[in-house]
């Protein structure tokens, strides 16, 4: 089955796509290459392991994956996409309806990433092969890659607004095993999760990292069993990381049990040290120590009595974030923590005041997206979601 392109010069392009999960759902990952239609030669590929996924999910991310690296070849280049999954393929055609939640999740990012003279090709395995041999490649614990074997020459368009060739640019190669690079990439993705319900939070008290360490309620547990369902039906996450704090941990077990997964924990993801004020009300603080309270709120950088400022946990959470990013560069990671990480964690993705946490609210039992490109851009593509909680 193959769709008609929109018509167009310039310089054409072929994406070959794969994806594949050794017990659908089990560990899967996604192989893609990109050739010059006119040579046959291969421009760029990629392939990763992507965790616990079905079949589908994997599929879809090697098409993510291709499309990707065609753009960072030349966005304007005509696309030629082909795939031996006969889904995925009449999906993106508009032939057959996506039912799936998490499909149509994927297919939105695919479609974002098309270019409008895109052609969708079903191929037999056979020649699919390459493809095929990256993702097996990664699935038997060979190492990441994303890379861009050589830039291609400037498209007709390009040429035609006198800009320069990308022979006369420096070359750009993407080294496999770190994942940065000049070129836009796969973005790294953290999945911010806020722990499920305590007392405290129940009472709405202050609890931080110098006070008790209070365990999940029962709905608390339920909450985390909800969104480690909802990470699971994802397909993508590639590590679970936690604070050290009890209620945090108590989340992160119960992510990593739905996602075969091993918990990593990271103490400078603990929530604020609030000192004086630990299992206190807001209102019994401000009775207590009200010109304290005024100041704290009015600025980040004053800590609660005995506590600590936020500024200073910016810090701590800013440098977590680096080594998560270093660490995981172009995955999906789910990180388990508390309200001021998470707040600090946006603040630093969207570029805005410290103040702005002021302004947030994050439930427990909710998840926020984030994305970090390798030019240390970032975006935020959900905030304080919440599945429903039976």
């Amino acid at each position: 089955m193959g769709s008609e392109p929109v018509s167009g010069g310039g310089r054409r392009l072929i994406v070959e796509a794969d994806g594949g999960s050794r017990g659908n759902p089990g560990p899967a990952a996604f192989g893609a290459l990109v050739r010059d239609a006119e040579s046959g030669e291969i421009l760029a590929e990629a392939a990763e392991a992507i965790g616990i996924a079905t079949n589908n999910v994997a599929e879809y991310r090697g098409l993510i994956a291709g499309l990707q690296l065609a753009r960072e070849i030349d966005p304007e280049a005509s696309l030629d996409v082909r795939m031996d999954s006969k889904l995925v393929i009449e999906q993106m055609a508009g032939a057959w309806k996506i039912k799936h939640a998490d499909m149509q999740r994927l297919a939105i990012e695919a479609r974002r990433l098309a270019p409008p003279n895109v052609t969708w090709t079903h191929v037999p395995r056979r020649q699919n092969a390459d493809a095929d041999a990256l993702l097996n490649r990664v699935l038997d614990g060979g190492p990441r890659v994303w890379s861009l074997h050589r830039r291609p020459g400037r498209s007709e368009n390009a040429v035609a607004r006198g800009e320069p060739t990308h022979s006369e640019e420096a070359a750009a190669v993407v080294a496999p095993e770190l994942g940065w690079s000049e070129v836009p990439g796969t973005p790294t993705t953290l999945l911010l999760v806020r722990h499920g319900e305590t007392a405290y939070s129940v009472q709405k008290r202050f609890s931080g990292s110098g006070g008790e360490d209070p365990p999940l309620t029962d709905h608390g547990r339920r909450q985390a069993e909800v969104i480690a369902a909802d990470l699971a039906r994802r397909g993508s996450v590639s590590a679970v990381i936690s604070s050290p704090l009890r209620r945090a941990r108590e989340s992160a077990d119960i992510i990593a049990r739905a996602l075969r997964a091993q918990v990593e924990v990271e103490p400078d993801l603990a929530e604020t040290a609030f000192g004086e004020w630990e299992g206190l009300t807001f209102a019994e603080a401000r009775s207590r120590w009200p010109a304290e309270l005024d100041a704290w709120l009015t600025s980040t950088s004053v800590p609660p009595p005995g506590g600590e400022s936020f500024d200073d946990v910016l810090v701590r959470v800013r440098a977590a974030r680096d080594r998560v990013l270093k660490a995981y560069a172009g995955r999906t990671v789910a990180l388990v923590t508390h309200v001021s990480p998470i707040k600090i964690l946006v603040c630093l993705a969207l570029d805005v005041p410290l103040r702005a946490i002021f302004r947030m609210e994050v439930p427990p039992g909710s998840c926020t997206e984030l994305q970090w490109y390798p030019d240390g851009l970032a975006s935020m593509r959900s905030f304080g979601l919440r599945p429903d909680t039976p």
